[in-house]
C-alpha cells in the first residue's frame, strides 16, 4: 500500500490501480487493515497526504476486498510479526499466493503450499500493462 502510494511510476501502484479497476480482488483481515492504516498514517507527510484521505482511501480499499477472519494464529512463523499478519490471512483465506516486495521475509511459506511473488509479476499474470 504504501509503495503504491508513495511512487505513481512502480509496480504497486500499478496493482492499486488493477484493484480500483477490479481486475483483482484481494483478501483483508482487519489486523492487517489496522496494519495498513498505522504505516499509512505514520508516513502521510512523507506521502503527502492527510489522515483523512488515507481513511478514505482505506475505505475504497476495503470495498475492493474480500475480508476474511483469522481463527488460527501461525505465530510466530516469520521473522517479522507484522509479516505473520499477511501469512495467517492467506491461510484463512485459502490464498495460493502472496504478493510483497519483501519476498525474502516470506522464506518457508511454501511449505504451507503458498508462493511469493513480486507486484510485478502480478501484473505479469494478470496481463497488466506497466
Amino acid at each position: 500500500m504504501f509503495a503504491g502510494l508513495y511512487s505513481a511510476r512502480g509496480a504497486s501502484f500499478q496493482v492499486l490501480k488493477a484493484l480500483s479497476q477490479e481486475k483483482i480482488r484481494p483478501v483483508l483481515s482487519v489486523p492487517l487493515l489496522f496494519e495498513y492504516e498505522d504505516v499509512l498514517k505514520r508516513n502521510s507527510r512523507k506521502l503527502g497526504i492527510t489522515h483523512e484521505d488515507i481513511d478514505s482511501f482505506l475505505d475504497n480499499v476495503c470495498n475492493l476486498c474480500t475480508f476474511h477472519e483469522i481463527h488460527y494464529l501461525w505465530r510466530p512463523f516469520l521473522r517479522d510479526p507484522k509479516d505473520d499478519l499477511v501469512l495467517e490471512l492467506a491461510i484463512a483465506a485459502q490464498a495460493n499466493t502472496i504478493t510483497t516486495f519483501n519476498t525474502k521475509d516470506f522464506k518457508g511459506v511454501e511449505q504451507l503450499g503458498i508462493r511469493i511473488q513480486s507486484p510485478k509479476q502480478l501484473l505479469e499474470e494478470i496481463q497488466w500493462e506497466l
